[in-house]
């Protein structure tokens, strides 16, 4: 049987949405996001935590945690950790806990050293371009994989 509990990280700046680059990445806050996914979250019976931080290694301890404290799913928005961080990779691969990866924007649209990701290859999948919708959208996967 799975854990029913979706663990969702958010990775460097996220904190600012609704203020860093509304153009960009909308006006819609971190704490929108969230509120939205915890309640389609706990209609479906399924804990929901929400992590942020703008450390690399604080991503990475919330990761090594899951050894611990089991979830079913990993909701991951790396942020600028995307195209940098092997560390957090690595991480989420020592613990094997199916995730998949989500980008407000659309990645591929955008520079060309946003394109390439350290986490895909490792992801379920991934949801880019469709802004906070994305985040729902792996939620409702993630709630499908559970059963």
């Amino acid at each position: 049987m799975s854990v029913r509990k979706v663990l969702v990280l958010h990775g460097p700046n996220l904190n600012l949405l609704g203020r860093r680059e509304p153009a960009v990445y909308g006006t819609t806050t971190l704490a929108d996001i969230e509120a939205r996914l915890q309640q389609r979250a706990r209609a479906a019976a399924v804990e929901l935590e929400s992590f942020q931080s703008n450390a690399e290694s604080a991503l990475i301890d919330r990761v090594q945690r899951l050894f611990d404290e089991p979830v079913g799913f990993v909701i991951l928005n790396p942020a600028a950790f995307t195209h940098t961080s092997v560390a957090l990779r690595d991480a989420l691969a020592a613990v094997a806990v199916p995730f998949i990866e989500v980008h407000l924007s659309n990645v591929f649209a955008r520079e060309p050293f946003r394109q390439h990701s350290y986490f895909t290859d490792k992801a379920v999948g991934i949801v880019s371009g469709l802004g906070p919708a994305g985040y729902e959208a792996a939620l409702d996967y993630a709630l499908r994989a559970l059963g």
